[in-house]
């Protein structure tokens, strides 16, 4: 059963919360404060954790700041009324995705599934892709840039692993977009932007990753 961390104020959503997630057998565990929480995730094994914004202590995007500098955990914000600066804000800080509150419990075991499938695979068809510099393996979600290891999130990594089937193939932003999320979502464009700029910045001095303007984007390495 997977475990999933909720860090959030609010003492009557974990609860519910918690009830409604083992119906789809994820075990959910809360913490009303962020130095409970990041106790918790440095004890404990879980494969996601839920931030609010809002937080005594520290908010939401100094804890997201803090869990990222200490681990490539899956991490969704919960944005209070999906404040746009809140949510890329939150995928600037390295937040693999976000759900503006109120929201409905079944979408965020939605996005908790897809968070989880990109982790435990990413496709059939080759399980090791080698470019000029560049080695993704798509089983461990390892990457090799110039023989040197990178951490991506699991985000990053699914990123990354959709241009490098098609080396050279332009893929869309919506196409992208679909494919992050796994199912069509009411979301802005400028979230694949970040992302990529984000895994730009990871896999620097390759310069990997060609913008093609009004189209998509390309993995711009050459198969090895």
């Amino acid at each position: 059963m997977s475990r999933i961390l909720l860090i959030d104020d609010d003492a009557e959503l974990g609860p519910p919360l918690t009830q409604y997630f083992r119906r789809f057998e994820l075990e959910l565990a809360t913490a009303g404060r962020p130095s409970e929480g990041l106790a918790l995730l440095r004890s404990g094994r879980f494969d996601a954790a839920i931030l609010d914004v809002m937080l005594p202590e520290m908010d939401g995007f100094a804890l997201c700041r803090t869990i990222r500098a200490e681990s490539d955990i899956p991490i969704i914000m919960l944005t209070a009324r999906g404040e746009l600066t809140d949510r890329v804000v939150g995928l600037e800080l390295g937040a693999d995705d976000y759900l503006p509150k109120p929201f409905e419990p079944r979408e965020l075991v939605a996005r908790i599934q897809t968070i989880l499938r990109r982790q435990r695979g990413t496709g059939a068809g080759a399980r090791r892709l080698q470019f000029d510099g560049l080695e993704l393996d798509l089983d461990t979600h390892g990457v090799l840039r110039q023989g040197e290891p990178v951490v991506l999130t699991s985000t990053e990594f699914a990123l990354l692993a959709l241009l490098a089937r098609d080396s050279g193939k332009v893929v869309s932003r919506d196409d992208i977009l679909n494919h992050l999320r796994g199912h069509d979502a009411d979301i802005y464009t400028r979230a694949v932007d970040i992302l990529v700029s984000r895994l730009r910045k990871k896999l620097d001095p390759l310069d990997c990753i060609r913008t093609v303007r009004n189209a998509g984007y390309a993995l711009a390495l050459g198969r090895a």
